[in-house]
């Protein structure tokens, strides 16, 4: 899975998952902008963890539901590197709410981020990624689990899934649009106020009774960052071992 001078955009790299993808395609040759909204420090250490391990990394703030932002993120990167060939659209918020208790501010801050985010990302790409570049949106299996308390979040993911899917078919040029959708992943944003018996219940959940680790999700990420994926267009991937 050659990454060797590809360049990634990864948005929301700072913590959680999407460190965890920005780490492991350094290791693997890329050349990785690490996006954050209001989290400098960790974004800092995310880059100081690649150029430890000898990778080429640096930090760009934007929030993408700000499309100023996302314009200027990707015209940095260019600058910098010279071109983007793979876009990682991994930022996302989550609020756990039964549908009642939603307010405004909590339906705003979702559809914000993880809908109008990917949005703004996915109209920037089609003029400025490379020809052959791949994007990779990151939804969730909550899409599919129908859990109580995620109607509002799972509803933007699958916003985002179609999307995916419409969008493939539309931006030509040789590239290549999938999803890929974690299960529960032992995640500062996923384990936030969840109780440790609620935890072990969803790990029972699935063939491996245990919650995903960042790493098992950036693994596939990294495949599909690859030209061995490049068949694959169109798809949500679920990766949640085999729970839904």
């Amino acid at each position: 899975m050659e990454l060797k001078n590809k360049v990634v955009i990864v948005t929301g790299s700072s913590k959680g998952i999407g460190k965890q993808i920005a780490i492991l395609l350094a290791q693997n040759g890329a050349k990785v902008v690490v996006n954050h909204s209001n989290s400098e420090e960790q974004a800092n250490n995310t880059v100081a963890a690649i150029l430890k391990s000898g990778g080429t990394a640096f930090s760009v703030k934007a929030d993408v539901s700000n499309k100023e932002e996302v314009t200027r993120m990707f015209d940095v990167a260019i600058a910098r590197y010279g071109k983007v060939d793979v876009l990682i659209n991994n930022a996302g918020t989550m609020i756990s709410k039964e549908l009642k208790d939603i307010t405004e501010e909590d339906f705003n801050k979702q559809f914000n981020v993880n809908v109008k985010g990917v949005f703004n990302t996915l109209q920037e790409a089609s003029g400025k990624l490379a020809d052959n570049g791949i994007i990779i949106n990151v939804s969730s299996s909550t899409v599919k689990l129908m859990f109580p308390g995620y109607a509002i979040y799972s509803a933007s993911k699958a916003a985002v899934e179609q999307m995916t899917r419409i969008f493939s078919k539309e931006i030509g040029r040789g590239i290549s649009v999938n999803a890929i959708a974690p299960g529960p992943t032992e995640t500062e944003l996923f384990l936030n106020g969840k109780s440790p018996e609620f935890i072990e219940r969803l790990g029972a959940m699935n063939a491996y009774n245990r919650l995903a680790k960042p790493m098992d999700i950036a693994k596939i990420v990294m495949f599909l960052a690859s030209d061995d994926s490049k068949w694959i267009s169109g798809q949500v991937i679920g990766a949640n071992g085999a729970m839904v």
